[in-house]
């Protein structure tokens, strides 16, 4: 009687679409390292925020792996154009063109600034031009001069021990997120629930999952092409920490 308790429960469509989240890992973490400055990006779209000047409520933010260096631009809406158009002046016509263009949220830190690795020296910043520092009291133009020579030729070591720094972190987060991994996977065929959708307002009483949707390829690495039941392929994979086995 207790088995048939819990395969009559497994089976109600209401309670499984109203279960709470699953957030226990269910894949061993994937991270990736750049070994130079600008040649692998991460981007990221934020917002919507409350209107600004000329309807802008977006920002397009990319990161460069490697010095962490930021550009950023605030947009009205989000579409491909706005989105090639950003790339190619903020990312392309300035650094060259890029290897990768990710999208992720690695938060990785090298040690050191972003200016110091893309420029070889520290920024001096507005605070030290109204009160000046002790380097901006003490500035000499030939010396100067002496050690910014000095900071280029040895800018490779500073990339090498931010590159290193890195790599020791990443290894850290992945001994500790892998070890709380319980592997859920999916063939093709099989029926899943995926999380609500993040841009439609959920309440207390909505429910936690959508679907089913079917299985219809495996990418890799967690990764899923889904289906409606109709047949309608879903527009992107999706990623096995969004979904859940649907039983029948």
């Amino acid at each position: 009687m207790k088995q048939d308790a819990i395969r009559l429960v497994s089976k109600c469509e209401r309670c499984q679409k109203h279960s709470s989240p699953i957030y226990q890992p269910a894949e061993p973490l994937t991270t990736m390292l750049s070994p130079a400055p600008f040649m692998q990006w991460r981007m990221d779209i934020v917002g919507p925020f409350p209107l600004a000047a000329g309807q802008r409520k977006f920002f397009l933010v990319a990161i460069d792996y490697f010095t962490k260096w930021v550009e950023a631009e605030p947009l009205a809406r989000i579409t491909e154009g706005e989105v090639m158009k950003f790339i190619w002046k903020n990312i392309v016509c300035r650094f060259g063109i890029p290897r990768e263009i990710i999208s992720d949220n690695d938060r990785g830190s090298t040690g050191e600034s972003p200016f110091s690795l893309v420029f070889g020296t520290k920024a001096i910043i507005p605070a030290e031009l109204g009160i000046p520092s002790y380097r901006v009291m003490n500035f000499s133009e030939e010396f100067n001069e002496i050690l910014l020579r000095e900071n280029l030729d040895l800018i490779e070591e500073l990339r090498e021990k931010a590159f290193l720094r890195m790599q020791r972190y990443k290894n850290i987060m992945i001994n500790s997120y892998n070890k709380r991994v319980k592997t859920r996977s999916f063939q093709v065929g099989d029926l899943v629930l995926r999380r609500a959708d993040a841009l439609k307002p959920v309440g207390k009483l909505d429910p936690v999952w959508e679907g089913p949707y079917k299985i219809t390829g495996i990418i890799g690495k967690g990764a899923y092409e889904l289906e409606v039941p109709e047949g309608r392929p879903l527009p992107r994979p999706w990623n096995v920490h969004n979904l859940k086995k649907y039983f029948t």
